[in-house]
């Protein structure tokens, strides 16, 4: 690409003109894939909600857990009495 330093004022509008008239062509490409990526986004929220909702009705719907039935004593770890090793006076 030419240093646009070295380029003199009229070619300099030229490539302006060039680079805009590229952009305007571009710009029905670009907003059809802004569409697409709208929509993506759009249905990937749609499948999040939709599987949230699922495992929420699977929790309400599931029998409690055996482990929430359980007293609180119950989920205290037992000690066992271990022997102690002599210490050398």
């Amino acid at each position: 690409m030419e240093n646009p330093e070295n380029l003199s004022p009229e070619e300099l509008t030229a490539k302006k003109e060039e680079m805009l008239q590229f952009y305007k062509e571009s710009m029905p490409y670009l907003e059809a894939q802004l569409k697409y990526e709208k929509m993506l986004s759009e249905i990937d929220e749609m499948r999040l909600k939709r599987t949230q909702i699922q495992m929420a009705y699977a929790q309400m719907m599931a029998p409690p857990q055996e482990d929430s039935m359980r007293e609180p004593e119950d989920e205290m770890p037992k000690v066992s009495k271990k022997r102690k090793l002599k210490t050398e006076a």
